[in-house]
């Protein structure tokens, strides 16, 4: 009876992840010089102007380090640390998802409810669980200018046109990559809610975990720290607005697909959380059992490697390079952003950087797979 005793206490204190303890965790000091060869050969190449790369325990930021420059036109800018980067689409598992499944922890969805109990005339196959992991059927992005024209005469014409637009396939068939289902994940958390999603996640999420510098539409007086991105037919860059053209015409720079800004240091915090089971610090923006789903390919869609909200094993992974655990999650960012997560080895591996500055004609996937390989080469405990 004893022996069962102390083996069910063993048991219960064991973390739902079987990560290493974050005080185990090493950097060989010498191996992380890889890491930052392998950025700086992008930077020579012109593959990206500069970059900022933060690599982070469950407790502690191990390594973190600024690279080239923030800015190359109109003038030149240092890359500082706290440089602020348009996240571009990691805004989809950090804001939008995150939210959905607080709102289920919250009891006040569910992630097979039909999409049609919070948006009328929905298609009533397409579930939530299907717009999360991409496989709603619902087409990549919609076009843009037109929707911008029918939106002189209907402010919902986005609204409209995801609803009537021709599905790809059939919900749970295939996966199809699509910015749509992240806009109407967005509808769904501002009609549950009744705030839109800025003010929502930076209640719920980001003031909760300390994060100051993410946010939706930058403050001005944040102008100087942002790395800017594209530059656009006048000769001006966007800086601290959304690069994204679907959150920046159709959506005023608040988007579920994209639009968050943040830095190393807030995507640090976060990511230290997910290796947390949900919380920081004391502050919990999900419970172990959420954090749990959002990260884990549901049974049932295993084939197409996707959570409800990140990556796992699908086409889009391979910026978690070949050494990570099978259950490394990640995003990417189109303008040149990523964020990779190993709950095994109990590490995480930011890189931002604005590869569309001042041009968008370059490419970084082998960039931010070569970073997670020097990483997990450097990681000696």
């Amino acid at each position: 009876m004893k022996q069962l005793i102390l083996t069910l206490s063993i048991i219960l204190c064991l973390p739902i992840f079987g990560q290493k303890q974050a005080s185990e965790i090493k950097l060989d000091r010498q191996k992380i010089k890889y890491v930052d060869k392998v950025i700086l050969q992008s930077i020579e190449k012109n593959e990206i102007p500069g970059a900022v790369l933060c690599i982070v325990s469950s407790e502690k930021i191990l390594y973190k380090k600024a690279y080239g420059n923030r800015q190359v036109f109109p003038k030149v800018e240092k890359m500082t640390t706290n440089t602020i980067f348009d996240l571009a689409s990691m805004t989809k598992p950090i804001a939008t998802a995150t939210s959905i499944m607080l709102l289920a922890e919250r009891g006040q969805l569910r992630l097979t409810d039909p999409v049609s109990m919070y948006i009328p005339n929905f298609d009533k196959k397409i579930q939530i669980i299907h717009l999360l992991t991409h496989l709603s059927g619902l087409p990549p992005y919609p076009p843009v200018k037109q929707v911008k024209s029918d939106m002189n005469k209907n402010q919902d014409a986005l609204m409209q046109y995801i609803l009537k637009c021709k599905k790809q396939s059939k919900p749970g068939k295939e996966f199809t990559y699509s910015c749509l289902n992240y806009i109407t994940l967005q509808k769904i958390i501002e009609t549950v809610t009744d705030n839109n999603l800025s003010d929502f996640t930076k209640k719920n999420i980001f003031d909760n975990l300390g994060m100051k510098n993410t946010m939706f539409c930058p403050d001005t007086k944040k102008l100087r720290l942002i790395a800017p991105t594209e530059m656009q037919d006048d000769n001006s860059v966007l800086r601290g607005i959304v690069h994204d053209p679907l959150a920046r015409e159709l959506k005023d720079g608040i988007s579920g697909n994209a639009g968050l800004f943040s830095n190393a240091d807030d995507m640090a915090k976060f990511a230290m959380a997910m290796l947390n089971n949900g919380a920081l610090n004391g502050k919990r923006i999900l419970s172990p059992l959420s954090v749990n789903v959002l990260t884990t390919v549901p049974d049932k869609y295993s084939e197409f490697g996707r959570t409800p909200g990140w990556d796992n094993s699908s086409a889009y992974s391979s910026c978690k390079g070949d050494f990570l655990s099978k259950h490394t999650y990640s995003h990417t960012g189109y303008t040149g952003t990523s964020i990779v997560i190993d709950p095994d080895t109990g590490i995480a591996i930011i890189l931002l950087t604005n590869r569309v500055h001042p041009y968008d004609k370059s490419s970084i996937t082998q960039l931010r797979a070569l970073v997670s390989n020097a990483v997990a080469g450097a990681i000696t405990k």
